[in-house]
């Protein structure tokens, strides 16, 4: 059987205990290791498990799975996600490439970024479609995730956007030359993130009553399910210089934000005494009443 077994959010303890069971019976054991890290290195995994763990890279999971799947007909084989295994779609395509062959999976779901996000306080049923934002370059800069956070604004929901993370990556370069130099790793910001939201903002000068400004409320959480988790609102101007930690780059920590966006609240939302973005969505009217 392959399994694809979700890891949570935090360390190596937020396995489930049915995903543990499958590590510490299977034949082998992968890490993928480049849509997203743990706080912790594979070397905790391995002492908490008892299991050797092998990393699974890029390239490795989408051009030579028939490797991970090995055997799968005869063996227990686990492949470990953060998250949730069906989070990115490269582990959905895992799915297609085992049922193309015959082979028997198994998915063992766990928490993921788009459940937890739960943790600022805003209700999960008010969030429309989830977008990724990316690293720009001085030569790209797709504005595509913009437009479908208007599409929910005008729907009257929130935005989960998922923050770019680039492991293992090539220059033009090394990859023309077929030089395997990668790349250090890279963690989009939330605030470098607000910073392009607001680079499309000025450029396109939109009046509508569904266009954002810099005075829309964001929220932006670090490290969730971790101790030391982060959760920060304000708008997106003030977004724009917040530091929410210094991302960690190794495959021992992970360095998860995520920035979402906001629809008008919720009498519920706006009361929970926990949640910070009630507290700035207060403080945002409050402004825009005496500006008047």
């Amino acid at each position: 059987m392959f399994y694809l077994v979700g890891l949570g959010l935090g360390d190596a303890k937020d396995i489930t205990v049915k995903g543990l069971e499958i590590v510490r019976r299977a034949k082998r054991v992968y890490l993928e290791a480049y849509t997203s890290i743990l706080t912790v290195g594979k070397e905790a995994l391995e002492a908490y498990y008892g299991r050797k763990v092998i990393l699974a890279d890029r390239e490795m999971v989408e051009q030579v799975s028939d490797e991970l799947m090995a055997d799968s007909d005869i063996e227990d084989i686990a492949f470990l996600v953060v998250g949730d295994p069906l989070g990115a779609t490269t582990h959905t395509d895992l799915i297609l490439r085992a049922t193309e062959k015959g082979i028997p999976y198994h998915v063992i779901h766990n928490a993921s970024i788009i459940n937890a996000i739960g943790c600022c306080g805003l209700q999960l049923y008010n969030y429309g479609e989830v977008v990724s934002i990316v690293f720009w370059s001085d030569d790209w800069k797709p504005e595509s995730f913009y437009d479908k956070i208007l599409t929910n604004k005008k729907r009257g929901l929130h935005t989960l956007c998922l923050l770019d993370i680039k492991m293992k990556e090539q220059t033009i370069e090394n990859l023309m030359k077929g030089r395997p130099v990668f790349e250090p790793p890279r963690f989009l910001s939330a605030s470098l993130a607000a910073q392009q939201l607001l680079e499309i903002i000025r450029n396109r000068k939109e009046e509508s009553s569904s266009a954002l400004t810099a005075d829309s409320i964001c929220v932006a959480v670090a490290r969730v399910g971790s101790q030391d988790q982060k959760i920060v609102a304000a708008t997106l101007e003030e977004m724009s210089t917040t530091d929410m930690g210094t991302p960690l780059h190794s495959l021992r920590t992970h360095h998860k934000q995520g920035l979402l966006i906001q629809r008008e609240l919720f009498p519920t939302e706006i009361n929970q005494s926990s949640t910070r973005v009630g507290q700035a969505w207060a403080k945002m009217t409050l402004r825009n009443t005496k500006q008047k």
